[in-house]
């Protein structure tokens, strides 16, 4: 019996005061849903045509995400979750709350069938494209961001795609991959652009450019199509879920920093990323961090850029996995309020 359709990664909800919230993952407490804050109506914002609205995260790092818990906390307290099992403040919309449940697939799927604009024409066709490219149904793929709320503005918004499923999105990544050694017409980001998202990531992640430019270049997600920056996102479906929120608890044990060997990097595709890794040299940081089993990255920089066997260095919060059908284990998690930006998960490159 196929499982039912819950929040995905990805997805948009609206709450009652008209607020776009982005879900993060596909796992949520039964009461409500792990979200950031994305747009907020304002009549100085550049998205939307009847309502005006502002982008509430400039950047995608901790910092803006911890700046938008401290403006709901002041105007939106029901929105601020001290979560029990994660043991930190996130952000978080109640069922309640929410007046619209955005789905990708659906809206990419009524592209097809409605009149569209020149950005809207332009994701369908990239989708086409890609699906065809990889020999992957249309069903598998949605469309996300702005597009998917409608308030997007077609002279200035990036396209942003989501493929379901695992099988589909490894047959997408390496399909990316070979459009962009052809490089008709796919590319990578080049140029001027590339330039600006270096320097962008080496200020916000606090990288070296060469650490910059090296993380980018394995990031095969993300490119331009007819002039036009794109990014693809793997989500799971419900079937590739396992457990239930619930199912854990974490306990932060400070920040460390550690070496170590991927182990393996199936679950580094979707978000959270997640490194399984063996022969754990902790170079600062709690005595604990020794019996470290996985690396967690919430931070999408991070998400599928190490392979198996792969040395990485590691910079985040140790924290203390206990199961709720027993037995516990530690893991590092890139991401957290603690780092403020300072984490990082590194390729050990050879010289």
């Amino acid at each position: 019996m196929k499982a039912v359709r819950w929040f995905r990664d990805r997805d948009y909800v609206e709450t009652v005061e008209g607020l776009f919230f982005t879900v993060v993952s596909n796992l949520h407490p039964q009461d409500r849903v792990i979200a950031y804050l994305k747009y907020a109506p304002s009549s100085s914002g550049l998205w939307g045509n009847k309502v005006k609205y502002s982008r509430m995260m400039p950047y995608y790092d901790i910092p803006s995400l911890l700046n938008t818990i401290q403006l709901l906390e002041q105007q939106y307290p029901h929105y601020v979750y001290d979560c029990p099992f994660m043991g930190i403040k996130i952000s978080a919309v109640p069922l309640n709350y929410i007046k619209q449940h955005f789905k990708p697939e659906e809206r990419l799927a009524n592209l097809r069938e409605e009149s569209r604009d020149e950005l809207e024409s332009l994701a369908l066709e990239l989708a086409e494209y890609i699906a065809g490219q990889a020999g992957i149904s249309l069903s598998n793929f949605g469309v996300t961001g702005s597009i998917l709320v409608d308030i997007h503005r077609p002279e200035f918004s990036d396209v942003d795609l989501v493929v379901y499923g695992r099988n589909n999105a490894l047959k997408v990544k390496e399909t990316l991959r070979e459009l962009y050694r052809e490089g008709d017409v796919l590319k990578r980001v080049e140029g001027a652009k590339l330039e600006a998202l270096l320097e962008r990531r080496v200020k916000i992640f606090h990288l070296t450019r060469e650490e910059a430019f090296e993380l980018t270049m394995r990031k095969w997600n993300r490119g331009m199509f007819r002039g036009r920056d794109f990014s693809v996102h793997p989500v799971k479906v419900e079937e590739e879920v396992k457990g239930r929120f619930e199912d854990r608890v974490f306990k932060g044990l400070g920040v460390v920093e550690l070496k170590a060997t991927v182990a393996d990097n199936q679950e580094a595709l979707f978000m959270p990323a997640v490194y399984t890794v063996k022969d754990v040299e902790v170079t600062n940081g709690p005595r604990e961090a020794k019996d470290i089993v996985e690396v967690v990255s919430y931070e999408g920089l991070y998400i599928d850029i190490a392979e198996p066997r792969e040395r990485i260095m590691v910079r985040g919060k140790l924290e203390r996995v206990e199961d709720r059908a027993g037995g516990s284990y530690f893991r590092v998690l890139v991401g957290s309020p603690e780092a403020k930006g300072y984490d990082y998960i590194k390729p050990l490159l050879k010289n």
